[in-house]
């Protein structure tokens, strides 16, 4: 059944995918410059948002790096990159949502931050635009309950990396229209992934499972069971997964696997959840992983693994 207009008159039936022709991504950081990157490759303008313009320009700057090394393997070609690059176009967050079609929140993993973000989004988009948050762990309800327009949120969860990875989750919020969720997973399908749809319950479907294991592989440091390396290989050989728990916290972000444990442990109340000591202490300590050169391993400037972070982590 199609939802009774609301009072504040900006509820319509939902546009289909097929009509959205700009979009706006808010954060320009590791999964917001994905995000972008896809949604450009799939024909739409986008403007890639930040605090500051310089801000915004280095994401881009990211996204071209990224794709000029496919370029170098003859992965793709020079006229292809230099068409996707031109649909994206950096510019200072609030200056762009008047005419997008949607706006794709994918700011850090923080309930207060993403609140005010979408309220300050909400109140500049046009009526009848999609307003879709990126978290990986935080109420899509309540951050809709944030707006004037719930009807019209949902999740849209990217895996990390965003051009690789062939899964999104999109989250059904209490308040989402049967349209909004349409569209959304036409949208999905138009960046040429895979939609697997969730309720809206704390880490939706794929957090639920694997923070749990990344916890239990960073316990199992703790206590000397096995090295880094040794925890790594038997998640990689023994469960057939392409990366180990510890590889896999790093590739997303000690700060982020960090803010999605301590949301499911307040939200939960269940000890499974509880952020190890070593995770809190590498988050302290600014080694943050991949981004930052340095987490449960070394990375080189390519972004390669390189050694483990401590010695007493090495294979013994």
């Amino acid at each position: 059944m199609v939802p009774e207009p609301l009072a504040h008159g900006w509820y319509k039936p939902g546009m289909r995918a097929s009509e959205i022709h700009k979009l706006t991504v808010v954060g320009a950081g590791q999964m917001g410059a994905g995000i972008a990157q896809v949604s450009a490759g799939a024909g739409i303008d986008v403007s890639l948002a930040d605090i500051s313009l310089e801000r915004a320009t280095q994401g881009k700057l990211g996204i071209a790096k990224q794709l000029g090394r496919l370029v170098d393997k003859g992965k793709a070609t020079r006229e292809a990159v230099d068409a996707l690059l031109a649909r994206i176009t950096p510019c200072v967050t609030g200056t762009s949502f008047e005419s997008a079609d949607v706006a794709i929140e994918a700011a850090t993993e923080n309930r207060e931050l993403k609140a005010k973000i979408f309220r300050e989004i909400d109140a500049a988009l046009r009526p009848g635009a999609l307003l879709l948050t990126n978290t990986s762990s935080i109420s899509v309800t309540w951050l809709a309950a944030q707006t004037k327009r719930p009807e019209l949120v949902s999740g849209m969860h990217f895996m990390n990396p965003v051009p690789l990875m062939k899964l999104v989750e999109v989250v059904r919020g209490l308040a989402t229209s049967p349209e909004t969720l349409r569209t959304v997973v036409e949208l999905v399908e138009r960046f040429e992934k895979t939609v697997v749809t969730s309720e809206d319950r704390f880490g939706f479907i794929v957090n639920r499972m694997v923070i749990p294991l990344v916890n239990e592989a960073c316990f199992a440091l703790e206590e000397g069971l096995g090295s880094a390396e040794s925890i790594d290989t038997g998640a990689r050989l023994g469960l057939n997964h392409p990366l180990g728990p510890l590889e896999l916290a790093d590739l997303v972000g000690l700060d982020t696997v960090l803010a999605i444990c301590e949301v499911f442990l307040r939200d939960f109340g269940d000890a499974k959840y509880r952020p190890p000591t070593t995770l809190r202490n590498l988050v302290a300590a600014g080694w943050l992983g991949r981004k930052t050169g340095r987490g449960f391993y070394v990375y080189d400037a390519q972004g390669q693994k390189v050694g483990p972070s401590l010695e007493r982590w090495a294979s013994r």
